[in-house]
């Protein structure tokens, strides 16, 4: 192959002016050989142009564009191979910028997609400050994120690893009021931009001796409130950034919207918990506490509220004296999980009270709470079990409304899952006559009442809830243990499966 000139640039190629073929091809990147030797044995007039790698001496890979041209010198003459050579060394790096720079903004377009709707999804503003502290500088591009809260006008901060941990520090508990940037941004709702390390040092609070060094090489930082100007101020995130790097206008304003998507969320789980707050407070006050000591029996409840809606549900239990000196025992589960079921609840334990201190046989208990309900069109419905127990001969009437089977554990370890006769749940067909049965409850052994979410779940049928509940029981008695332990242990194990329903448990045990 003979060189015969051309741009001072591309002369470096090739420094002998006569170079065997083996030898070029040598220089060229083995996956591009096959091409070059194709290019030079091509038989037509004028070939394509081939892309290939090439190793200079001093410059090392080049991208070359080649062609081949075949010419005949003169009439007649011999026929010659000319190449024309074309270094696209740099169209090639420029291109790999390019789509380089295409896929890293197509990621950080992911990363945005996927922050928004993790903002959406949030549930808490522990979830919240995570997705933040987890998402936020990634899909902005800066390398550390800090997340600000006011709590009665003072500020609750938290950062990622890539803000030092004494930026925070300085920041925790910092009033609303002080004129520095992140409380000024927080009170204003305005957006604040710190260009570079001198101004971010000169303003952030820092310890009084100055020991500090300065944050990182060259930075710079954002700062976006969480409300808008004239809503109450919720709190604020900032990003840092490599000072020569600095976000364009078009990511700011796009934070902007985006903290105030974390805003709204902000707002709507502190609403959610306000509910859940006042929640509790109306279903623990419809909660009974039962009598210190019930002669001839020992009594041991727990509740547990749902994982889902308000986190609060319509399940009871109640305990307490009959005027024929037996004890009336109840359990029972009102439809919902809200504040209405809290409060209807309430209402039917409140009912069975009232009815069972005039008519104490459980099956006129229900019979006449359903009449009851029904007669008030009540908007609910309910299902309940109770128990008539005489504890001088352990003589048990009961009944059942649509309610769970009891379970029934004896000392030897063994268990009976005991049905009993009964009719519909509370609440809604009219004129509904509820069945007894009776039957004795033996010195040592104890009864489990349960709710629904004991027994069944997402992974667990009815019967496989009844049996492990039973065999707990059972367990229990044999190994000696007393009632509050028996209901842990009933209860540790629904809580295990990620129980979703609220859950009561209530033992008596005949001693």
């Amino acid at each position: 192959m003979e060189w015969l000139g051309g741009e001072p640039a591309l002369a470096t190629l090739f420094p002998q002016a006569s170079m065997s073929l083996p030898m070029v091809i040598r220089r060229v990147h083995p996956d591009d050989r096959k091409d070059v030797q194709r290019l030079v044995r091509s038989s037509v007039g004028q070939s394509p142009w081939i892309r290939s790698r090439f190793h200079t001496e001093h410059d090392g890979w080049r991208v070359l564009a080649g062609q081949t041209r075949r010419i005949r010198l003169g009439y007649g003459g011999p026929e010659r191979v000319f190449g024309v050579i074309r270094d696209e060394s740099t169209v090639e790096a420029h291109r790999d910028d390019m789509l380089a720079a295409v896929s890293a903004e197509r990621q950080r377009a992911d990363e945005i997609a996927a922050f928004s709707s993790a903002l959406f999804s949030a549930a808490t503003e522990q979830e919240l400050q995570q997705v933040v502290l987890t998402r936020l500088a990634a899909a902005f591009g800066g390398f550390g994120a800090l997340f600000a809260l006011v709590d009665d006008g003072r500020l609750r901060v938290s950062s990622d690893a890539g803000i030092p941990m004494w930026q925070a520090d300085a920041l925790l508990g910092l009033p609303l009021d002080e004129d520095r940037p992140l409380p000024r941004a927080i009170r204003t709702g305005e957006p604040q931009f710190i260009a570079n390390q001198e101004e971010l040092w000169r303003c952030w609070p820092s310890d009084t001796s100055g020991a500090q060094a300065p944050p990182g090489p060259d930075v710079a930082m954002s700062i976006t409130p969480l409300s808008p100007p004239g809503d109450r101020p919720l709190g604020a995130w900032a990003v840092t950034y490599d000072s020569k790097r600095p976000p364009s206008l078009e990511k700011l304003a796009f934070m902007t919207t985006l903290a105030d998507l974390a805003g709204q969320a902000l707002r709507r789980i502190r609403l959610q918990q306000a509910h859940v707050e006042l929640s509790t407070a109306v279903q623990q006050s419809m909660l009974p506490t039962l009598p210190e000591h019930l002669p001839g029996l020992e009594v041991a409840v727990r509740y547990e509220p749902s994982q889902d809606g308000l986190d609060i549900g319509g399940d009871w239990y109640d305990a307490f004296f009959l005027p024929d000196g037996a004890v009336a025992l109840e359990i029972g589960d009102a439809q919902g999980h809200d504040v209405d079921a809290a409060v209807f609840m309430g209402q039917v334990r409140s009912s069975m009270r009232a009815i069972a201190a005039h008519e104490p046989e459980p099956g006129t208990v229900l019979t006449r709470t359903n009449e009851l309900l029904t007669t008030m069109d009540a908007p609910r419905f309910a299902s309940c079990t109770m128990l008539h127990i005489d504890p001088r001969d352990g003589q048990v009437i009961g009944t059942s409304a649509g309610h769970v089977p009891l379970l029934h554990a004896r000392d030897d370890g063994s268990h009976r899952i005991r049905t009993l006769p009964g009719g519909p749940v509370l609440g809604v067909l009219p004129d509904i006559d509820y069945p007894e049965e009776t039957f004795t409850l033996e010195e040592g052994t104890a009864l489990v009442m349960v709710t629904d979410g004991v027994v069944e779940g997402p992974g667990l049928t009815l019967e496989d809830g009844l049996e492990r509940a039973g065999t707990l029981a059972g367990r229990a008695l044999h190994d000696r243990l007393d009632v509050e332990a028996m209901a842990d242990l009933i209860l540790d194990a629904v809580v295990a499966v990620d129980h979703l329903d609220d859950v009561a448990v209530l033992v008596i045990r005949r001693t």
